[in-house]
């Protein structure tokens, strides 16, 4: 790959607030050595949280208007460059109804979420939509304890929406008011007390939490992890159900002690089963912010990467971010925090973050959305031909989020390359945009989603969607999966242009025939041709024959009869046909 980029000295800043931090750009400061054997100017963490972020207190006045003023500008704003992050102070906070709309985030700011109440609601709906779900994406909710005011909270989401962390004394609501149309999404480590009731939601996967019940399902949904989860029985109903989830690490969050703003990196737990936080304090770390170079809109790739270098760990403050160079993430244990869905756009055709083979290295709540220059990669962890091991210390990603096109025309060859072993993908949306700005077959090109070439990486939760050929490519030995959502690219022109060699279509999911050792389950591919709906897919999923390559609970789904599966997985699997959406399904492979 691209060797890391060599800088000039930097200077030294202060932290002082957003309107000083540009001026503070400026003011040099002698040079001392280093640990990297050369000079450099000091780079001091911590300081305040940016202009985007809003902090409450339960004696903060207008506390809903203010809430309500953001969700106003947000709420339309699918593909606007506003970024927020709501965080309220342990406490109660009563007449709560919190509604949130793209690109914005809400949390509480105590080590559990029973610290921070709400007497209220954290609400989703479709209206901006005509009461359609499936475009509610980019927002999320965190570390807060509901009492819904009607019993039941609505999240009524798709796809980059986590529900994570949260603790509903009542029900939730997967669906918009007026039950219609919903393509999610993602809950972890979260207690709902009563039923959860996804109705038109199409998929679901839950990690590691505890529900009081769930009562429905239309073609996916899968649990692992998840005390009182539904026996498994997919088809009929689509439940696909694990007692635990083999590794998982919670994501960072920012937290108050006392009056000092620590992040809480959570510890791996493996066979996890329900939340990290039911039994007392969680096990993890809590890192003090003066430990974090607090990034701010304005913030140069040299800078950021000089605080890295420097020892520094990173939280991206809300905002939108140009990198004229790649971010180096080359240090163990190095914490990237992003807040409100900070978003960095990599310019000049350069990798937005790469990261070295080493332990450790925890990247959560970030989206990187393509530049206009083609990108080779968007995101790599772990250079080519990585070959440590780190099944002690595994890097993990969640709520990392790709994006090509969709904001304007955008490029890159392929979304994502996981390079590293026992690197774990914990909710991720890659997605080649099928609707805004700078869409087109050729515009928005992106021909693979995710690129898989280490060994013993696991996914929970993975949702990719729309690339140019293959969707997901999975080179690496033991790999496992663990929910997959995927829906092939609607704007292919014709049959000629999807074609691949003798076979119709590239899977949405391949194995290659190198591989030895691959584990699935919940896995789903949906087609909806609409350019051309005489397309036909030979498969949605590819893989080799051998015993150590096994699927569990495998769909297809043309969606309105527009395009045509002819098998679920290599030659196996009834084509979908029609003009209805009309799953074919195959329990198991081989």
């Amino acid at each position: 790959m691209h060797a890391p980029p060599t800088s000039p000295p930097r200077r030294r800043h202060r932290i002082l607030g957003f309107a000083a931090f540009a001026a503070a750009l400026l003011i040099s400061a002698p040079t001392a050595p280093t640990a990297y054997g050369q000079d450099a100017r000091e780079i001091v963490g911590g300081g305040d949280l940016g202009p985007n972020v809003m902090v409450f207190d339960p004696s903060t006045p207008d506390i809903q208007g203010k809430v309500d003023e953001v969700f106003k500008r947000q709420e339309p704003a699918q593909f606007g460059d506003g970024r927020y992050a709501l965080f309220f102070k342990p406490g109660t906070y009563d007449n709560i109804n919190a509604q949130i709309g793209f690109y914005t985030s809400i949390a509480g700011l105590g080590l559990n979420p029973d610290d921070t109440t709400f007497n209220g609601d954290v609400t989703v709906d479709a209206g901006w939509f005509d009461g359609n779900a499936t475009q509610n994406f980019w927002r999320s909710a965190e570390n807060l304890a509901l009492n819904p005011v009607n019993g039941t909270d609505r999240w009524a989401v798709s796809q980059a929406a986590p529900f994570r962390r949260m603790h509903v004394r009542g029900g939730l609501n997967l669906a918009p008011d007026g039950y219609g149309w919903a393509s999610g999404g993602y809950i972890a480590d979260s207690r709902i007390d009563g039923q959860v009731g996804p109705y038109s939601q199409q998929q679901w996967y839950t990690r590691d939490s505890s529900v009081g019940g769930w009562n429905n399902g239309v073609w996916n949904m899968t649990f692992s992890g998840v005390e009182g989860a539904p026996a498994q029985s997919f088809p009929e109903p689509p439940y696909t159900t694990l007692d635990t989830t083999p590794v998982s690490r919670e994501k960072p969050f920012l937290h108050l002690d006392g009056n000092t703003y620590k992040v809480f990196v959570p510890a791996k737990r493996t066979n996890a089963r329900g939340t990290s936080w039911g039994n007392g304090t969680p096990q993890g770390e809590s890192i003090p912010l003066d430990r974090f170079y607090v990034v701010k809109p304005g913030a140069s790739a040299e800078t950021i990467n000089a605080a890295v270098e420097q020892g520094l760990h990173l939280l991206f403050t809300p905002g939108v971010y140009h990198v004229d160079r790649t971010i180096e993430i080359n240090r163990a244990d190095t914490v990237v925090l992003g807040l409100g869905l900070a978003t960095i756009v990599p310019d000049n055709g350069v990798t937005a973050i790469r990261v070295g083979d080493v332990d450790g290295v925890k990247l959560a709540g970030l989206l990187v959305d393509a530049g206009s220059t083609n990108s080779d990669t968007l995101i790599e962890v772990g250079p080519e031909g990585a070959s440590a091991r780190h099944a002690d210390n595994p890097t993990s990603l969640q709520d990392v989020f790709v994006r090509v096109g969709g904001a304007g025309a955008g490029r890159a060859t392929t979304g994502m390359v996981i390079n590293s072993n026992d690197t774990i993908i914990d909710h991720t949306w890659l997605w080649r945009a099928d609707h805004g700005e700078g869409v087109g077959w050729e515009t928005n090109r992106a021909d693979y989603g995710l690129q898989v070439n280490g060994d013993n990486v696991l996914a929970t939760g993975l949702f990719v969607e729309h690339f140019n050929k293959y969707d997901v490519r999975w080179s690496g030995e033991n790999g496992r999966t663990i929910f997959f959502q995927n829906e092939k690219a609607y704007d292919a022109p014709n049959q000629a242009a999807i074609q691949n060699g003798d076979t119709k279509g590239f899977a949405a999911y391949k194995v290659d025939d190198s591989v030895n050792s691959h584990e699935g389950w919940g896995l789903g591919s949906y087609c909806y041709f609409n350019v051309d709906p005489t397309i036909r897919q030979d498969h949605g999923f590819q893989a080799p024959v051998k015993p150590g390559v096994k699927f569990h609970d495998l769909l297809v789904v043309s969606l309105g009869g527009k395009g045509q599966y002819e098998h679920v997985i290599n030659g196996t699997g009834s084509p979908t046909s029609g003009s209805d959406t009309v799953p074919s399904q195959v329990v198991s492979f081989p």
